[in-house]
């Protein structure tokens, strides 16, 4: 699921002039926000003395620190929104403010996450005494360690206590998933991929604000913003490097080439889409062409089937949830799987790929997927999973 992501907004200087007494007003909302505008322009042009001359002294060293690590990653903007200024007691304000940035060739439209910044007026001017996103915000890759860029042909990958060799060998992967995703899914998409490499599981669920125990064994999951339009911001990938390490060669590539069609097929993935469609989809991708069998790929479900359990309707959105059953959850991707494989094996991979979309078009979940059943394959919803149930002992009974 999509998740924001939030950058840091470090501590700032606020040089307005006047006297610090008890009737001072708070800082005006348009001379912050020409403040801040001047610092992310200090940024991108990589000038540090203007971006550390606003700071108040005691938070310079942490302010230089992710100055430096923001030094490998390419950004394209960096801006500031100020949404709220409120006046806390004498000489102290409270402000709001939008971060956005893009990366330099990957992202149409802003990541965004909110700052809130307290001001105090010391001698006449203001200066910001702390910074600090918003409850439950994800942490950005920069703010846990010195940042490592591979760049390849189709991809931007970006690690944090990660060597070289491992980033290479994962952006080697990556650019590979980038075809092997657009072949499956042959409407336009951007064809290139950001991938984040976190130092650790626990740095991986920082970096999506939840904890790491809901990922553990989890190789790799997608950001992204569902339905997102052109403006919108570009997904992440974000690698668990403790589970991905454990991976053979056939793994890294499987994995990589989901999470890129969870990319490519973003514009077309809304909340009408079912998670046993949008992950089946991305698995069928992954798989198409490798030559695996249905019993080598589904081994928990083909478990259930030999023994005479054949599920009685498709998997709903709460089997997907990480951090339960492992068993279920596998079930449930091996069952959206089989489901998109047997659309393509009887109807073609064309309609495979208009049924996706004509349900990502609804405007709600309710009827999403039985008017795309009706109009794209000609059969009802109890007609279809009748024939996936045979489906399922087809291949795996």
């Amino acid at each position: 699921m999509a998740r924001g992501a939030a950058a840091a907004l470090f501590a700032l200087l606020l040089p307005l002039t006047g006297c610090a007494d008890p009737g001072r007003p708070a800082p005006d909302r348009a001379g912050i926000q020409r403040l801040l505008d001047a610092r992310a322009h200090a940024l991108l042009a990589r000038d540090e003395p203007g971006y550390l001359a606003a700071l108040d002294p005691a938070l310079v060293p942490a302010a230089r620190t992710e100055f430096e690590r923001l030094a490998p990653v390419p950004l394209a903007d960096w801006s500031y929104r100020v949404t709220g200024v409120e006046r806390t007691g004498p000489g102290r304000a409270t402000a709001r403010a939008e971060l956005g940035y893009r990366i330099k060739g990957y992202d149409s439209g802003p990541v965004t996450g909110t700052r809130i910044l307290d001001l105090a007026d010391r001698g006449g001017r203001w200066y910001v005494t702390a910074d600090r996103p918003t409850d439950g915000a994800p942490q950005q890759l920069w703010q846990q360690g010195a940042v490592r860029a591979v760049t390849g042909g189709h991809s931007l990958v970006l690690g944090v206590g990660q060597s070289p060799e491992r980033l290479e060998e994962i952006a080697a992967a990556a650019d590979r998933a980038v075809p092997a995703a657009s072949g499956a899914w042959p409407s336009p998409w951007a064809g290139r991929i950001v991938v984040l490499v976190p130092a650790s599981t626990d740095a991986m669920g920082r970096l999506l604000g939840a904890p790491a125990s809901a990922y553990r064994g989890i190789a790799a999951v997608t950001t992204g913003e569902a339905g997102g339009g052109p403006k919108a911001p570009a997904d992440r990938i974000i690698v668990n490097p403790e589970a991905y390490a454990g991976l053979g060669d056939f793994g890294r590539r499987f994995v990589l080439t989901h999470e890129t069609t969870h990319v490519a097929t973003r514009a077309r993935t809304t909340a009408a889409t079912p998670l046993w469609l949008s992950e089946g989809f991305a698995d069928w991708a992954a798989y198409r062409g490798t030559g695996r069998t249905p019993t080598a790929a589904a081994p928990e479900l083909a478990r259930e089937i030999r023994a005479g359990k054949v599920p009685a309707a498709l998997p709903d959105d709460k089997h997907f949830a990480f951090g339960g059953d492992a068993d279920a959850l596998a079930r449930a991707y091996e069952g959206g799987w089989l489901a998109c494989a047997m659309i393509a094996d009887r109807w073609g991979a064309a309609e495979l790929t208009a049924f996706y979309g004509a349900v990502g078009a609804h405007p709600g979940r309710a009827g999403a997927v039985e008017k795309a059943l009706n109009d794209v394959l000609g059969i009802t919803p109890e007609d279809f999973t009748a024939r996936w149930r045979t489906y399922l002992t087809e291949r795996l009974g």
